[in-house]
């Protein structure tokens, strides 16, 4: 695959940010050029259409993914500790493609809803094969969504900031291996 110029991650960038911070109708061709600092013909020489904007950025999502899975698959503490830990939204790259996907999503965009989709299956599955039960890798799961989602809205104020601190992971991580059995059961 062809390494990707820095015009069109600086589009993608742009496609992003907007999505997150004004929505999809603010997002048009001439907004994410202008946000970007290209052309509208620069633009469309990377993504010919607002379609292949989408597709771009489903696409950078999916190729995130597979590399936080890979990490999370290696990872010395494991599996549920990686999981568990990078469930705090950071505003990340990762971080800030998830939502901005998600945000296609709520404007019923099948294609990023199936992006989703996809993503969450594959987390389920991987944490399922780390612990080795069904329903305690989808408690895990949603325990997990449920940190990402009060971590995300730290800033308006709806969530506690200590959620996602050190401590309260710690904590979070305890009540997790009490779901988990016993090393040799």
């Amino acid at each position: 695959m062809a390494k990707p110029t820095a015009a069109r991650e600086r589009i993608l960038d742009a496609f992003a940010e907007l999505l997150i911070e004004q929505g999809e109708r603010a997002a048009t061709l001439d907004a994410v050029a202008a946000s970007a600092g290209v052309s509208k013909g620069g633009l469309l020489y990377h993504f010919g259409s607002k379609e292949a904007l989408v597709d771009g950025l489903i696409s950078r999502l999916a190729e995130m993914n597979e590399a936080d899975t890979a990490r999370m698959r290696s990872a010395p503490e494991g599996v549920v500790e990686y999981f568990v830990r990078t469930s705090v939204d950071c505003g990340s790259p990762f971080d800030r493609t998830i939502i901005a996907v998600a945000r296609l999503a709520q404007g019923q965009h099948a294609q990023a809803s199936d992006a989703m989709a996809a993503i969450r299956r594959g987390w389920l599955k991987t944490v399922e094969e780390a612990v080795g039960d069904a329903d305690t890798a989808r408690a895990i799961v949603l325990l997990s969504d449920g940190l990402y989602a009060n971590t995300a809205q730290l800033g308006m104020g709806v969530s506690d900031p200590e959620e996602g601190s050190d401590e309260s992971i710690e904590r979070l991580l305890a009540v997790i291996a009490r779901l988990l059995p016993a090393p040799g059961n």
